[in-house]
């Protein structure tokens, strides 16, 4: 049964301790992230104007899964109260942040994931919800298809393999059983219908709903073509292959075995921190696993960087760079606020980003970002 690094007492659950077992690591294995972008000609990683508002609403989850960078888990109490929800929904009043992207945890657990939903949707946001799957079963929670449906949330949603025994290993026993099951239940309500390839959202039809969205939709936008993005996730210390093959294989073996559907796979590289940190540091792999991730390191992915357009929130309102910042404790320059009461987007934009050794992740092959892969495979 795997535990979370808090519940375990382990040294790694203290950010510190991550940050300074990758700084131990030796600069031949692993040198300065800065120090190789200033070799592609970078002085310096600056943001562009925020176009996301990633929020994580706390680290309880249902599941407890070896790869979690969040190490969130049934045992974790973190969780943001409503007046830091508030202070969220107010920056997307005040500013052009076009994209709500609620995380976790399993961020449903969170009591104020409705709320944010509901408002931001009243505020015309784009609202994405980062689902295990397995929440879409548990007690209490079975009409949150439906409400993710009515709300025309995109759901991104982990499956880290097609195959039961791969997905089990990393996520827990039944959990691909039960992910097939929220995945049909997903399909029924019109979610993963649009697919990726060709699809324009903007010119998908609006009519001819089917009979399980009746009582759904609105009179201007129906519950079909709902957005339903499936994430791969490495189950070992490799990178991920090329997306576009992958998600063939996906769409191939997920329709003939149990007639899901999906709207596109993001694939998305494992950072050495928090839980796979530690498996690596188990199996002794750690310095083969960074020693990859930096001779697969493609400066063309510095322009796409999620970095650059994303401002995340922790659970008690403090801003980050990104997720992984967060989760190792970097705040955002300190030439800028660093608690979403203070926010001030005109200040935000080329502002320095803050980054570290884990920061090859992203940038190893054809990149990695909570959107996918930046560039196109080699």
């Amino acid at each position: 049964m795997v535990m979370s690094l808090l519940r375990q007492l382990s040294p790694l659950s203290n950010p510190a301790e991550q940050r300074r077992v990758l700084e131990r690591l030796p600069p031949d294995a692993m040198p300065a992230f800065a120090d190789m972008v200033g070799r592609c000609g970078h002085e310096i990683l600056t943001a562009a104007e925020p176009q996301v508002l990633q929020v994580n609403v706390g680290k309880v989850c249902n599941q407890t899964c070896r790869h979690c960078h969040v190490d969130a888990g049934p045992d974790r109490r973190e969780s943001m109260s409503r007046e830091t929800a508030d202070l969220c929904l107010d920056v997307l009043r005040r500013t052009n942040i076009g994209t709500l992207d609620i995380t976790g945890g399993a961020p449903e657990l969170n009591p104020h994931f409705r709320y944010l939903v509901e408002e931001a949707t009243v505020l015309g946001r784009h609202v994405i919800d980062r689902c295990n799957l397995t929440i879409l079963l548990a007690p209490g929670y079975e009409d949150l298809p439906e409400f993710l449906a009515r709300h025309r949330v995109e759901i991104v949603a982990s499956l880290p393999c097609y195959l039961e025994a791969n997905t089990d290993k990393q996520r827990g026993d039944g959990v691909f059983q039960k992910s097939i099951t929220a995945l049909q239940r997903l399909n029924e309500l019109g979610y993963g219908r649009n697919r990726s390839v060709g699809w324009d959202e903007s010119s998908s039809p609006t009519t001819s709903v089917e009979p399980a969205l009746v009582g759904l939709e609105d009179s201007a936008h129906p519950t079909n073509n709902l957005t339903l993005s499936l994430v791969y996730n490495p189950v070992g210390p490799s990178l991920p292959p090329p997306q576009e093959s992958l998600e063939a294989a996906y769409r191939r073996e997920l329709g003939s075995r149990y007639g899901v559907e999906f709207t596109r796979l993001y694939t998305i590289t494992n950072l050495p921190i928090s839980r796979f940190l530690d498996d690596l540091l188990s199996q002794g792999r750690l310095e083969e696993y960074v020693t990859k991730l930096v001779q697969s390191f493609n400066p063309a992915t510095l322009d796409g960087l999620m970095c650059r357009t994303t401002i995340s929130v922790d659970w008690t309102g403090r801003l980050y760079d990104c997720d992984f910042n967060q989760m190792l404790d970097l705040p955002v320059s300190d030439t800028v606020p660093r608690h979403i009461r203070d926010f001030d987007v005109t200040r935000f934009a080329g502002r320095p980003i803050v980054t570290g050794r884990h920061c090859y992740g992203c940038t190893a092959g054809a990149g990695s970002s909570c959107q996918g892969r930046i560039v196109e495979s080699a």
